[in-house]
């Protein structure tokens, strides 16, 4: 069974996306970025930007039945890599008893305001 989850976001309106799609047992999560999607709005911190990544992840797989103990992949891609290591404190409160597999990309995001995005696989009752 395969379900899609919105979270009202203009960007998955305007490129037409899920926020995440269930399909089975396995919550695949959209790359995520630190704006609150409710205003549209971002800060302009990474540290501030990881956590609203966070919440909208998390967001996501309450919606999927999953939670953040769930994951098994995370990927997150930053414009530049520098801004990782500020990030860690944020990133290890939420995965750090989980331990899932992990890559770090630098890359461009969509919008020069946008220093972090966080994608992540989930396995409901994993």
């Amino acid at each position: 069974m395969r379900r899609a989850i919105l979270s009202g976001s203009t960007f998955e309106e305007q490129i037409g996306y899920a926020r995440a799609v269930v399909d089975g047992d396995w919550v695949h999560v959209s790359g995520t970025t630190g704006f609150d999607y409710a205003t549209m709005t971002i800060p302009d911190d990474v540290v501030a930007q990881a956590e609203q990544c966070l919440v909208n992840v998390g967001w996501a797989l309450a919606e999927a039945g999953a939670s953040f103990a769930d994951v098994v992949r995370v990927t997150y891609y930053l414009p530049d890599a520098k801004d990782f290591e500020p990030c860690w404190p944020v990133l290890r409160r939420v995965f750090g008893e989980v331990r899932p597999a992990a890559t770090m990309l630098e890359c461009g995001l969509a919008d020069p305001r946008m220093r972090i995005e966080v994608e992540v696989t989930a396995r409901l009752g994993g």
